[in-house]
């Protein structure tokens, strides 16, 4: 059976299920904790690093390279012009996609590539943080960062730290969007092969497995496997995953792994992306960590819109699990465009940021079962550390790409600021990265 009548197969088996659902219930969620840490933190690299780190956003302004700090204005949307000039000096503490609860209490938390793309992130580090949170006071502990590096030469392909012994390893080389932590091992989701990185607690990296569906590979446009042929009259290779749509979630229950894609994979014999009557669904794959190999099993989970993303992916239990599933649009109705100028207010403020409450279910169907608005939070105790919108606590960001269960009643929920191109709660202010913990105590159940 080939890889598209396969497909096939699937999407006729599944097509009944996934059009005799029930629609999912909405829950009421309550803010519980606010906590921020400003946009304007920075962290330097160790001396070992070298100098190339100790200015980030160098590469940011195709065809122009950047060497003064704080030289170049930047702009959240197509209008308007954010706050903060690029580049920075030291490496910026943002765009934080992934977060992991630990038992004591203190939260880890994923930086990404730095600026989004392979070719403007040379410059920035990878690494993760681990926080304290303070909800009283509003602020973030940070107790030990991690950086992501391959002294021992495991990476398959020329890294931008090549010829340096210690190896540091850059948003050039690595997208990581999700974590888990098993057997005191870091586990990354990545999204330019997409791969799954495996690093040890200092932050080497030990393994990096290629991603499998049905033993086929899955490749992004980013996939240094890939090679454009050597004249335009031949054929392209074949990818599967749409640019920076990789391994944005990633969950972990006992034993197995559930990297799940942000987008919908790519049909090319049925030249289009996989759907069910035109619905776009997302892959969630599952990786057993004893064989350190994907089972070959994977859940379909279906769109809202063919225009949304997913954020995070953790599990409450065996069966259920929290997907963020979220619109591409920022900001509130606390700042509408009043005339043609689009340049100090929000034109397409955020409407679409909801957590689902999914099953996993036997006949591979991700079934959303129910849900929470962020857009519609309840804040009776006063906890916001931002103004309300008609009396509502709002999370509006563009990126929202953490979830974690804290407790049977709570669950902590966190944006991806994008620093310095996104702006949501003010429309010229750049975002901080901010921290909520919600109750959803039924919403759990």
């Amino acid at each position: 059976m080939t890889y598209a009548k396969l497909f096939t197969f699937i999407n006729t088996a599944v097509l009944f299920s996934l059009t005799t659902i029930a629609a999912p219930q909405k829950f009421e969620a309550q803010l519980a904790g606010h906590a921020i840490l400003p946009a304007q933190t920075f962290i330097a690299t160790p001396k070992e690093a070298g100098e190339h780190f100790n200015l980030s956003g160098k590469f940011t302004q195709p065809g122009k390279r950047l060497d003064t700090p704080y030289s170049q204005s930047a702009k959240s949307g197509q209008f308007r012009q954010t706050n903060l000039k690029l580049p920075f000096e030291n490496q910026a503490v943002q765009g934080h996609s992934g977060i992991k609860v630990m038992p004591d209490g203190t939260v880890w938390l994923l930086t990404d590539n730095g600026f989004g793309t392979k070719k403007n992130s040379a410059d920035s580090a990878l690494f993760i943080n681990q926080y304290r949170i303070n909800w009283e006071k509003g602020n973030l502990e940070r107790l030990r960062t991690v950086f992501l590096q391959d002294p021992h030469k495991i990476v398959p392909f020329p890294i931008q730290n090549e010829n340096t012994a210690a190896r540091y390893l850059t948003g050039a080389d690595f997208d990581p969007e999700s974590i888990q932590i098993h057997n005191d091992h870091f586990w990354i989701g990545e999204e330019f092969g997409p791969y799954l990185l495996e690093a040890d607690q200092t932050g080497n990296i030990v393994a990096i497995y290629d991603t499998l569906l049905d033993s086929h590979p899955l490749r992004s446009p980013d996939n240094p496997a890939l090679t454009l042929p050597s004249s335009p009259d031949k054929p392209l290779p074949d990818f599967q995953v749409k640019r920076s749509k990789g391994f944005e979630g990633m969950a972990k229950y006992g034993s197995t792994l559930y990297p799940m894609l942000e987008g919908a994979l790519w049909d090319n014999e049925k030249q289009q992306y996989e759907n069910v009557k035109g619905k776009h669904y997302l892959r969630i794959l599952e990786f057993d960590f004893d064989r350190k190999a994907y089972t070959g099993k994977s859940w379909q989970y279906p769109l809202e819109s063919n225009l949304h993303a997913i954020g995070d992916f953790n599990m409450i239990n065996a069966q259920y699990g929290l997907v963020i599933e979220r619109d591409n649009l920022e900001g509130t109705t606390a700042y509408p465009c009043q005339s043609d100028d689009k340049t100090h207010c929000f034109d397409q403020p955020a409407k679409f940021k909801r957590i689902y409450k999914i099953r996993l279910a036997d006949n591979g169907i991700a079934e959303k079962i129910a849900y929470i608005d962020l857009m519609d939070i309840a804040d009776p105790n006063k906890i916001a550390r931002n103004p309300l919108v008609n009396g509502r606590f709002v999370f509006p960001f563009f990126t929202i790409e953490n979830v974690d269960i804290v407790d049977e009643n709570h669950i902590i929920v966190g944006n991806d600021n994008n620093l310095p191109f996104s702006a949501s709660r003010e429309p010229n202010t750049v975002d901080d990265n901010e921290l909520i913990l919600l109750n959803v105590g039924e919403f759990l159940k």
